[in-house]
């Protein structure tokens, strides 16, 4: 499509007004499918390591440090991919950021597939983690500054619900695969499903808008009325009335690192770093462990050690529509506050059973898991809450670095783990690990988190 002429007097307040107006259309859905695509293969692939973990033991006979190390390696690339990108993203706009991050995980996934040895597997999994690292948050910056603020958080998490749908698809392809191909070769095709999301990449390049609030901040008022105009107009066919919505006014100014610890964004950016780290410490901590561990301390056959992470996903799934439909009327900080003790009751539980209580098996480790995985919706609702606390002018670059802390503690827990079953062999200080790091995250939440729900991000943002 190309720029429409600039209409007189459109101002980027003009511009996030009239985007506050908009019901939800098929323009917001189409944008929810492309970004959606992309961000349940980064789920998928990010994960995929722990369902192919199994079967890559069974190939090169690893042991327990090995094996942190295979799963790590994404994640270290992930780090380096939020931050670069939050970049990016800044300046040459949320949409082209997302293409080149789709292109370039997809790319390493089928390098990952034809890998000859672990160290080549580690490799591709690092250049892979750039684009894993940069999608997701750029993603969620881009879908967040086209949904009204009345109902952001159950749009945004109906949406980010598709990466709780790759976590859960990747024991599933992983178990299939196993079945169909065996060990040696299965892992092979696991990774290379991960190079579907190119299909994407090229659909996005002819039909995802940039973002029309990024355009106005950049001047360019002429593309982002046109964007705006396309949507009003399509709002007026279906019928559909525009919303009520008071008028905005736009923060101006260039991205500045430096502005993340400045004024009222000091404290959210502590809020939001640890949010990441804790949330996602637990949960890819133990996710990227769990089928191994069923297998290893457990004592289950690969396949029922999938399918019982399997299992754990699906209700995980549950979790998330939970928090999607009651996030707008409850609130963030009550959810994730509580979200955070929940896990740490799981891993407090855990600690007890396989350490002082002597419970061995398989059982202690699914029903904890359970508890653990379950409950914490954090690593979902941070995607819809980092967003909300920043301006436009640094909304992407924000979220980006607040999702290097994810990529951070993805890489240094699983690697913990490794560590303290390979030197001590007890699983119950993995579980009280755990628990320290969830508790801190609920006090965190609990005394300095910011409630947002139900206000515009200019409003939020001034």
């Amino acid at each position: 499509m190309m720029p429409a002429p600039q209409t007189a007097g459109v101002t980027a307040d003009d511009i996030a007004t009239r985007l506050d107006r908009l019901p939800f259309l098929p323009f917001h859905l189409r944008i929810a499918s492309i970004l959606g695509a992309g961000t349940l293969f980064d789920a998928f692939d990010s994960l995929s390591m722990g369902a192919a973990l199994t079967m890559i033991f069974a190939t090169f006979q690893l042991d327990y440090r090995s094996g942190g190390a295979l799963i790590s390696a994404a994640f270290a690339g992930q780090f380096v991919g939020a931050i670069a990108f939050g970049y990016i993203g800044e300046r040459i706009g949320r949409k082209w950021a997302f293409i080149i991050a789709l292109t370039i995980f997809a790319f390493c996934s089928l390098g990952a597939a034809l890998a000859q040895s672990v160290n080549a597997i580690i490799l591709a999994r690092v250049v892979q983690g750039v684009g894993l690292g940069a999608e997701v948050p750029v993603a969620a910056a881009l879908f967040a500054e086209f949904v009204r603020g009345s109902a952001r958080g159950f749009f945004l998490l109906v949406y980010e619900s598709v990466f709780t749908w790759g976590i859960f698809l990747a024991p599933v392809a992983g178990l299939a695969c196993y079945t169909a191909f065996g060990p040696e070769l299965g892992w092979r095709v696991l990774f290379g499903i991960g190079g579907i999301p190119l299909i994407f990449a090229v659909i996005a390049i002819f039909k995802l808008p940039e973002s029309a609030r990024w355009l106005a901040s950049r001047d360019r008022l002429a593309e982002a009325d046109a964007i705006v105009r396309e949507m009003e107009e399509q709002a007026r066919a279906k019928g559909r009335p525009l919303l009520p919505a008071r008028h905005v006014t736009v923060s101006r100014g260039s991205t500045s690192l430096t502005e993340l610890f400045k004024g009222i964004y000091a404290r959210r950016t502590f809020v939001v770093w640890t949010h990441w780290f804790c949330s996602y410490f637990v949960s890819n901590g133990f996710q990227s462990w769990a089928a191994t561990l069923y297998m290893k301390i457990g004592g289950l056959p690969v396949q029922y050690a999938l399918m019982l992470t399997i299992i754990t996903s699906a209700l995980q799934l549950c979790g998330s529509y939970t928090l999607a439909f009651t996030v707008d009327r409850l609130g963030r900080v009550p959810w994730f506050a509580g979200s955070f003790l929940v896990v740490c009751s799981g891993a407090v539980l855990g600690a007890l059973l396989t350490g002082p209580l002597g419970v061995r098996g398989w059982q202690p480790l699914l029903l904890c898991g359970i508890i653990m995985t379950v409950g914490n919706i954090n690593g979902l609702g941070v995607y819809v809450y980092t967003p909300e606390l920043y301006p436009t002018r640094m909304r992407a670059w924000a979220t980006a670095m607040g999702s290097s802390f994810n990529r951070l503690a993805s890489f240094i827990a699983p690697s913990i783990v490794g560590f303290l079953l390979a030197q001590y062999g007890s699983i119950a200080l993995v579980f009280a690990m755990f628990a320290v790091v969830a508790l801190f995250g609920a006090v965190v939440m609990a005394t300095l988190g910011e409630e947002t729900k139900r206000r515009t991000l200019e409003e939020l943002s001034p």
